[in-house]
């Protein structure tokens, strides 16, 4: 499922950064409850999402994962609480639960992955 707003706000594809490529995978197809195809280039290894447009990558040269830097905001459709749920389970932290950002703007859920990356997740209901 593509988000056409995220596009239309200019989204294209973004990339995760990963220490541990086997632990994301699976943190990341537990969380969205779906499998990630992985394309293994060599030096880059990425496993794409299906719900959006980008990947978690991993090489240790090029990517480190941080709590500090840009944030992403990840499409959660309608199943924010869901998603957010299976958070803490699959290895990741909770910062802060769903909550409504600004009226006409949506929900948000701010958490960090299984390899300290800090994201949130977006939701329009």
């Amino acid at each position: 499922m593509k988000n056409d707003k995220a596009t239309e706000q200019g989204i294209s594809w973004f990339e995760i950064a990963v220490s541990d490529f086997d632990r994301a995978k699976k943190f990341y197809e537990t969380i969205f409850n779906e499998h990630m195809m992985v394309m293994d280039l060599g030096v880059l290894k990425m496993a794409i999402f299906q719900r959006m447009d980008g990947a978690i990558c991993y090489n240790p040269d090029w990517y480190k994962p941080s709590i500090e830097g840009t944030l992403i905001y990840m499409n959660a459709d309608s199943e924010l609480i869901e998603i957010q749920s299976r958070i803490e389970p699959a290895g990741g932290t909770l910062i802060q639960t769903k909550k409504l950002i600004a009226p006409g703007r949506g929900y948000m859920c701010l958490f960090t992955d299984s390899e300290g990356n800090r994201l949130a997740l977006h939701s329009y209901s």
